[in-house]
């Protein structure tokens, strides 16, 4: 998401920080190419309108055009308006109400509510929260059987299914349900439909009046571009919302819901979904993605998803085999292990600071999740023999491994030949040891060919 429209904005922006003095005209200028590129986003014409007068208000004052950096400030104040547009805070749940605390997941069909309401139980399940799945959904063909697979996925609870029982009967017996169980949380999983109608919104406002939830949540799909400013302005009128949750982030979408959404409903986004895994479901935080739509990263998201899915016990072993200068396919299975329990790697990559602008670049690396899967299948392939001493490794080996992985020769010399890279940075990562890794930076880490990559 956002993709397209980083590209646009760093594209103005570079030449903006290029320039040593800036006239009214180049800020005027670069707001005109601001609002083409918010509007080609799908991001909506009101909006896009205030956004940029009050951009253009900050940017044309003395401080600016006198400033001994005018690029760089008028890109934080671009920063600071995005912020501003998606809301100044990530806002987190409300579950402050007497067990249980209902919350209500309302949105069209297709736009992931059933998905999103697993994914939920699941966060709230890491929260020491007992959670119980319920689906409302009785139109949608295998739609209850579908909450009631990723309820045991999540290992928490579903309410029984009772065929011919309505929405409102069905709220009535899991509140019931909840309250004699000890369930902290019911998740209420409407019926959606293709379009807004009046039946769906009375349904959904009996279901609100009989559950009285401390949360509804409005489950809309990123990539529906301006169809997003009017579903979430006519939910928040006739249900009325506390929330908003994206889904398909990770897809092709322009991101204009994003930013237009909380700016037309005043209700904030509390979560992203980032993939169709049950742990992919982000909070959400204004100023990072602000910072991922500007071409700055997320680090810190990044750090803590590394925090959430990597083993603590198998990094301290493979520090500990680093310092001795070791490092073996072995080691490269279990990396490539960690790096899958941390979800989509396109997603992962996108939140490094300075790879906005080499999207094009990554795209042609053809960069998938697969690419992980394929590589640790090359591996497994492998004799034990083998994995410890990959000089073992000739030409009719590679055969059979090549064989046993169902990829091609050339994708095992590919696999050797990256492991060879890494394995020269754990020696030197190793020869330097903390004081000689500070000293050099981790430049000194680089393979020949590799130095200044990125730049």
């Amino acid at each position: 998401m956002f993709e397209s429209l980083s590209q646009r904005l760093s594209g103005v922006f570079d030449k903006l920080t290029g320039r040593g003095a800036l006239s009214e005209a180049d800020v005027t200028e670069a707001l005109r190419e601001v609002r083409v590129a918010l509007l080609e986003a799908d991001v909506a014409l009101s909006v896009v309108k205030d956004f940029v007068g009050r951009v253009k208000a900050r940017a044309i004052g003395q401080d600016v055009i006198k400033s001994v950096t005018p690029g760089q400030l008028v890109v934080k104040i671009v920063h600071d308006e995005l912020i501003a547009t998606l809301g100044t805070d990530g806002v987190e749940l409300n579950l402050n109400a007497v067990p249980p605390a209902v919350i209500l997941m309302v949105g069209l069909q297709g736009s992931g509510k059933t998905t999103t309401s697993g994914k939920l139980a699941v966060r709230l399940k890491k929260d020491k929260k007992k959670v119980l799945l319920a689906s409302l959904d009785v139109y949608r063909p295998a739609a209850q059987q579908q909450l009631e697979i990723l309820a045991r996925q999540a290992d928490v609870g579903s309410l029984p299914i009772i065929m011919g029982e309505m929405p409102v009967a069905i709220t009535r017996r899991a509140l019931d349900v909840g309250r004699k169980e000890g369930y902290d949380v019911v998740i209420l999983d409407t019926a959606g439909r293709l379009h807004i109608d009046q039946e769906l919104m009375a349904e959904v406002a009996a279901v609100r009046d009989v559950a009285k939830p401390v949360e509804t949540l409005l489950v809309v799909d990123a990539m529906i571009g301006q169809d997003a400013v009017t579903l979430a302005h006519e939910f928040n009128e006739k249900v009325g919302v506390t929330g908003m949750v994206l889904t398909r982030v990770d897809g092709d979408s322009r991101g204009g819901a994003a930013l237009s959404m909380r700016a037309v409903t005043g209700r904030p986004i509390k979560f992203l979904g980032m993939g169709e895994k049950l742990e992919a479901l982000e909070p959400f935080h204004p100023d990072r993605l602000a910072g991922r739509i500007l071409g700055m990263g997320d680090v810190v998201s990044l750090v803590e998803k590394a925090m959430e899915n990597i083993e603590q016990d198998e990094a301290e072993k493979l520090a500990k085999r680093i310092e001795k200068g070791k490092f073996d396919l072995n080691d490269m299975l279990s990396q490539f292990k960690q790096v899958e329990k941390m979800g989509d790697l396109k997603g992962i990559i996108g939140m490094l600071p300075g790879l906005g602008k080499m999207a094009n670049q990554l795209k042609d690396a053809k960069i998938d999740d697969k690419m992980v899967g394929r590589q640790k299948a090359v591996i497994l392939s492998m004799t034990l023999a083998e994995r410890k001493n990959p000089d073992l490794i000739k030409a009719s080996r590679k055969k059979r491994i090549a064989a046993g992985s169902g990829v091609s020769v050339q994708d095992v010399n590919k696999l050797l030949k990256q492991y060879q890279q890494m394995a020269d940075v754990m020696k030197k990562v190793g020869k330097l040891g903390q004081k000689g890794l500070m000293r050099h930076g981790l430049g000194g880490l680089m393979p020949p060919g590799m130095k200044g990559f990125g730049r």
